[in-house]
């Protein structure tokens, strides 16, 4: 954006400053990476336990014919929230790598790197899935209407992303260079091997896939952010 507003001959120093308050990888250390959990994590007031429940009925109301149904289930917290590091490991702890903000020198870019594998947290022989399985969270509804989302499916924007910024970080050399090659050998042939599996056999792209067995999930033909496969098929590694 900062480039586009000199082009334009526009004032984009409010672009470069947000620009460059997001690359500080040292800012970054500061606010997100977590000792205790050894990874990049959000912060802010959170509760790991919370569950939908039915609400109580009020039993005069339920007499009446137009309160003559359930009530929609709503969210209950079982351990109050509090201010710390939120322990879900998923997209949001790899947006470091994925944005490729952190040197190729970083330990913790190993770190992320090394995990992406482990198929405990995001890996599928379809794609990383979107939230480990260790957490609290995982494959949950967001809402009795709302079924799991970006709690467990695959999203071909994020893997695009990670492919990419391996790819780059492999071309760096060294130890980090042969990690990076590694990961990206293996995640974008299963995601190209698994995208072509449920083209041909349903003969759409779809929104998300299952991270349990790879079908297509959400709307069809999902020509928007799934097309990203095209790029990844393209690339020469």
């Amino acid at each position: 954006m900062s480039d586009l507003a000199g082009l334009l001959q526009y004032d984009g120093s409010k672009y470069a400053a947000t620009f460059q308050a997001l690359t500080d990888e040292a800012l970054l250390d500061n606010l997100h990476w977590s000792t205790e959990l050894n990874t990049y994590a959000d912060y802010g007031l959170h509760s790991p336990k919370v569950k939908l429940r039915v609400p109580p009925v009020d039993p005069v109301k339920q007499r009446q014919p137009q309160y003559n149904t359930r009530p929609e289930m709503t969210r209950h917290v079982l351990i109050p929230p509090k201010y710390g590091f939120v322990d879900m490991f998923g997209y949001i702890s790899l947006f470091p790598l994925l944005l490729g903000v952190l040197r190729p020198d970083s330990k913790r870019l190993a770190n992320i790197v090394e995990k992406l594998d482990d198929p405990k947290l995001l890996w599928t022989p379809y794609g990383l899935r979107s939230l480990a399985t260790t957490a609290s969270l995982y494959n949950t509804r967001n809402t009795e209407h709302d079924p799991p989302y970006w709690r467990s499916p695959i999203w071909i924007n994020i893997n695009f992303l990670a492919i990419k910024s391996l790819r780059s970080y492999s071309q760096q050399g060294g130890e980090i260079g042969a990690l990076a090659h590694e990961k990206y050998t293996k995640l974008r042939q299963a995601i190209i091997d698994n995208i072509m599996r449920q083209y041909w056999r349903t003969g759409y792209v779809w929104e998300q896939y299952s991270d349990s067995t790879g079908e297509g999930k959400g709307c069809r033909p999902f020509t928007g952010w799934s097309a990203l496969v095209v790029l990844i098929m393209a690339e020469e590694y």
